[in-house]
Parts: C-alpha cells; structure tokens; sequence
C-alpha cells in the first residue's frame, strides 16, 4: 500500500512580533489538519510595514520555538533569503514545491488575506498547487465569492485569543513567549525606548525586575493572563521622574482626593494617568495595580496584590528576599500577607510621621487585622 502523503503547512506573515496567537493557530493547524507548520516570515510584506528589521523578526520567530520545542512546528528563512525587496508567495510554494516533491503543500492564511487573494500575484497558480485553508477574524467579513473561487477552506478554530502583534508593540498586551519579551527588552524594540524615556536607568532596571517578578509570581499561581502582570510591573514607577508640584497638579486634577498625600507616593497616580495617556491601557486591574503599587489600599485585586508585593521585593533591591518570593511563587496571597507585616514594620520604624498615610493604614487595618 502506497505511503500517505505528508503535509506541509505553510504559514506567512509579517511575525511583528510572534505572539501566543500564531502559536495556538499553529499548533491547532498542525493537529486538525495534520502536518507541520512552517513559519515563513516576509522579508518586506506588502500590505504592512514592520517595525521590526527582518533579522530582530526572525530571532524572534527562532527564539520563540526554541522555547516551546514542538517538533511540529518549524522555521523557514525562504522569503528573507529570497533576492530583491519584494517577495511573493507564488515563488515560495514553488520553492516548498521543489524542497518537498513527495508532500501536499496546505496554504494557511487569514480571513483578510482571504479578501484580497485575488490581488496577489499568480493566485490561481498558488490555487491549483496548494491547498488553502483560511482562519476567520472576528473584525473581518470574508469574501465568500474570493473563498469560493479559489476552493478555499475554513478551519473552524476559535482559540487564538484576542492578542495581536500591534498591541504588543504598544504594550497593550504582551501574550508572546518570554524569550520573545526578553529578546524586546535587550534589542529596545517596539515600547521599550518609551518607558526608557521616562525612566531613570536605575529605576528602569528596577521596572524590569518587577515586571518579571510579577509575571512569574502570576505564572506560578496559575493566573489566566501572566502577561497583565508583567505590563503593570513595567509601568509602575513612569511616574517617579515627574516633579513634585506637577505631580500634585496632575493629582488635582484627576484625584483630588490624594493631593495631600506624602511626596514619596505620588508617582502611583502619576503613573497611573501616563499609563492611561501615553500608552494606551485600558485595562483597569492593570490601571489599579500601578495606582496602588506604593501604598496600597484596602480590598485590593489580586494584580495589585502581586505589583505591590513584586515592587517590594525585587531581586535588585539590594537586600536577601528571596524567602518573600519564594512565598509569593507558591501563594500569591499569603507572600502579599507577609510583605505588607514587612513594609508595616519598615514604615512604623520611621520617626517622620509623613511617611505614613491614609491609604497605607487602610491597607494594614484591612489585611494585617487578624494576620499572625
């Protein structure tokens, strides 16, 4: 009996970054439709225009492989090694077509490429020798004339998740592999020169510490979304650089119920306001986490336990808490009871009464009442 063919799923794109979404399509491609997923960057798409160089994009794609180790899914340079500025799909199935004689080539688009399959160059060539499959978006009615036309077929898969490559690039989600978000972070890509701006280098350093501290207390306690936990670290403190009488103005403003709070925790509110208006969070667990981040309040989300807990106990701090983390990874909560017995302690040594404050006091008399 005659060998079943293989399958080779191709699967383009900008990749500005990988997030979590192409992973899951992909891996869902790879076990409904039965083959492996080759990610196939472009090296200077058409329709879109990357931030990020054709070298950083491929590191990424690599990096983020690497890390979740599915054999299944696989890189392909094919399009960045292709000579001349513009590149088009034709010639890459051409190329899988001679690489791969033997297997049946799957082309995995999604439902906005789907709209302008038409457009592209030699489409029913790339029709007659792959098999399309489309992906809908819920923000994108497809051209059910363009499906039709090119015997396209849709793959009924609805978890990818909400996450795309802009809201990465803005900070307004970072669900991607931590290799992804490291590799961000050490070639300044996308929102990381604007925090840089805001921020001292000192206090930069620190914000990364937070931010992944807060992620892995979050990824530890088995959190839904590790990723708002690391946004919040990160935005904590953006709020630290601005002056004191400007801080008071912008908590005037929009909290005037804080104005006369003590100089040393003003930048919570300063930076909730820039978190809001200089990159775009919505989110308001994100939004209250920063707020709360110094002082904390009563009845606080589990977000802003994690970040108040997290800005307390950063490994660069200077001080051994590796006790405290540890407690945070294995329950969030009672690693929050007892940082804040801590920082109780810390503030009640102090002799200048203006260090202590309402909203502290009512974080202490809510959670420390009966804590032991």
């Amino acid at each position: 009996m005659k060998d079943k063919k293989e399958n080779i799923i191709l699967f383009g794109g900008s990749f500005d970054p990988i997030h979590n979404g192409h992973i899951r399509l992909a891996k869902a491609a790879s076990r409904m439709l039965g083959g492996k997923v080759f990610f196939i960057p472009a090296k200077a798409p058409r329709w879109k225009h990357p931030s990020a160089s054709p070298n950083d994009r491929e590191n990424m794609i690599k990096a983020a492989l690497n890390e979740i180790n599915d054999p299944s899914l696989c890189f392909s340079d094919i399009e960045l090694k292709r000579v001349g500025e513009t590149t088009y799909t034709i010639d890459t199935v051409k190329e899988f077509k001679n690489l791969y004689p033997d297997s049946n080539l799957i082309l995995l688009i999604g439902g906005d490429s789907v709209n302008t399959f038409d457009k592209w160059k030699d489409a029913e060539e790339i029709s007659r020798l792959t098999r399309i499959v489309y992906i809908e978006r819920d923000d994108t009615l497809v051209n059910e004339d363009n499906a039709l036309r090119f015997q396209m077929e849709k793959l009924y898969y609805t978890g990818a998740g909400p996450v795309s490559s802009s809201g990465i690039r803005d900070l307004r989600t970072m669900d991607t592999p931590l290799s992804v978000i490291d590799y961000i972070e050490k070639n300044n890509l996308y929102f990381i020169n604007n925090v840089r701006a805001l921020l001292s280098h000192e206090r930069f350093i620190h914000s990364l510490s937070v931010a992944h501290l807060s992620y892995d207390i979050a990824l530890s306690n088995q959190f839904m979304n590790p990723d708002m936990a690391y946004i919040a670290g990160l935005l904590h403190d953006i709020g630290k650089n601005v002056e004191e009488k400007e801080s008071r103005m912008l908590i005037e403003k929009n909290d005037p119920e804080y104005k006369d709070l003590p100089r040393y925790c003003l930048h919570q509110f300063v930076g909730e306001y820039f978190a809001k208006e200089k990159f775009g969070i919505e989110n308001p667990l994100v939004l209250d986490a920063i707020k709360y981040h110094c002082t904390g309040k009563e009845h606080m989300p589990p977000l802003s336990k994690i970040i108040y807990a997290a800005d307390k106990i950063e490994p660069t701090r200077g001080y051994d808490s590796s006790a405290l983390i540890k407690k945070c990874k294995i329950n969030y909560y009672h690693g929050f009871l007892e940082v804040l017995k801590h920082n109780k302690k810390f503030i009640d040594s102090k002799p200048n009464p203006g260090e202590k404050n309402k909203l502290s006091n009512q974080c202490f008399k809510s959670y420390l009442r009966s804590y032991k």
